[in-house]
């Protein structure tokens, strides 16, 4: 299974979008999913998301600061624009969706 976490706006495309329930999703990885395979199946536009983690490290940010800011990074160079919907998932992966109203503070 993969756990498909969903916060800020993204919310209302979990089975329960109330504000006081957990709003994570889990789905079982067909052949050859990718992040941005996974995205399209839920009906999220990647262009809705800010932010994605995977497994608690970044994969993906429209933040041009993160690299620059130490975040442990799912994969080698920066982070930005498209990059990381084409990373493949697997069986106990997890997901963080962060939606464009939950973008990263830096203070």
């Amino acid at each position: 299974m993969v756990e498909v976490h969903l916060y800020g706006s993204l919310r209302r495309y979990a089975a329960d979008s109330r504000p006081d329930r957990e709003s994570v999703g889990r789905l079982e990885p067909r052949p050859g999913e990718t992040v941005g395979t996974l995205l399209e199946w839920l009906g999220i536009s990647p262009a809705e998301v800010s932010h994605i983690f995977l497994n608690g490290t970044l994969l993906f940010t429209r933040n041009a600061m993160a690299p620059w800011l130490g975040y442990q990074q799912a994969r080698a160079g920066a982070p930005t624009q498209d990059q990381g919907l084409d990373f493949p998932l697997r069986d106990g992966d997890r997901l963080g969706l962060f939606a464009q109203d939950m973008a990263m503070l830096v203070v």
